[in-house]
């Protein structure tokens, strides 16, 4: 079974490590949350100096990274070398590598961060890391997966938050999992351990309105409710900045493509899993799906393709703003 970064953590807290680890994947959080550990746990300050080499891999080669990690710790037990952007590193340099964990020294620590990709399980190299260290992967999360990964960030601090305020965070800052880990970090200050974080807490310390915000234009537009749409748009156009045209229509696109899904499953038991959504939440996937047959939201879909495209200038809309080519779009989606 794969290892989380909190479980690797915990086994170098035992103070026993590998030759070798290398974190790689295309989500960089977890990378960087298990490197930092490294970087601030594994050396005693007081010698990072002597015992402690941090590198970037556009400006080493692997006949460098691999001398140093042979070098004799001075005043710690380990002498710890980070290679920080390893990918950068040329492909071809990696067989000295592959040459050294025949037989690596016992006193150095090589913390390998392999960003935004993977290296390759078939060769040499990779065989040679997994069999004489770690290998973690940080597996991509998708923009179904943000809200639950939410809650569970919020549980592991002690707090808890609404579906409805994880939905909101999820919609606005997307699967940058460390910028929304740095919105949080200023709401728990703020609140008693065990205490909630709630909309209204989000709204005035993040800035995202808890009444007129892509959550609930989603919900408006599933109901097919002229009022709310027209309030929320209307707010949309008033404050383009925090709601410009081309973050809100890639989450209409996927709102539509929920609601599609939702409709071809034979179990809708089985909507949570499959739409990536708290359970709360599939009362308005229904009923969006009752509002809008296939057909109806192919069309749609067509308008938002249509929007995206006069939005970048593709397509003349003569001097239409962003919020009127919007609620252009909202008024031919719910009629």
């Amino acid at each position: 079974m794969a290892m989380t970064d909190r479980q690797l953590i915990d086994e170098l807290k035992s103070g026993v490590y590998k030759p070798v680890y290398l974190l790689t994947g295309e989500e960089n959080y977890y990378i960087d949350i298990v490197s930092d550990y490294f970087e601030n746990h594994v050396v005693d300050p007081s010698v990072r100096d002597f015992d402690q080499t941090v590198v970037y891999g556009r400006d080493v080669d692997m006949a460098t990274v691999v001398s140093t990690v042979k070098r004799y710790p001075m005043m710690s037990p380990v002498h710890l070398v980070i290679v920080k952007e390893a990918q950068d590193i040329p492909v071809g340099q990696w067989d000295r590598l592959a040459a050294y964990l025949a037989q690596p020294s016992p006193q150095g620590v090589l913390v390998l961060c392999y960003r935004h990709k993977k290296l390759d399980k078939r060769t040499a190299v990779y065989k040679a890391i997994a069999a004489a260290g770690v290998v973690y992967e940080s597996p991509k999360i998708y923009d179904n997966q943000v809200p639950a990964w939410i809650v569970r960030e919020v549980a592991a601090h002690g707090y808890t938050i609404s579906d409805k305020a994880a939905a909101m965070l999820a919609a606005y800052l997307g699967t940058d999992l460390g910028k929304i880990a740095n919105e949080l970090s200023k709401l728990y200050p703020l609140l008693p351990q065990h205490a909630a974080i709630s909309e209204q807490l989000i709204e005035d310390q993040i800035g995202i309105s808890k009444d007129y915000n892509v959550f609930e234009l989603q919900k408006a537009i599933g109901r097919r409710d002229p009022v709310m749409c027209n309030r929320i748009v209307n707010h949309f156009a008033e404050n383009p900045k925090k709601n410009p045209i081309q973050m809100v229509l890639p989450l209409l696109y996927g709102y539509f493509i929920k609601v599609m899904i939702y409709h071809q499953l034979e179990n809708k038991s089985d909507a949570p899993k499959a739409l990536g959504c708290a359970p709360s939440f599939v009362r308005d996937y229904d009923e969006a799906a009752r509002n809008y047959p296939l057909g109806k939201l192919a069309t749609c879909i067509g308008y938002l393709y249509e929007a995206d495209l006069r939005s970048k200038g593709v397509r003349n809309s003569g001097n239409v703003t962003d919020g009127e080519l919007l609620k252009e779009l909202i008024f031919k989606v719910i009629h």
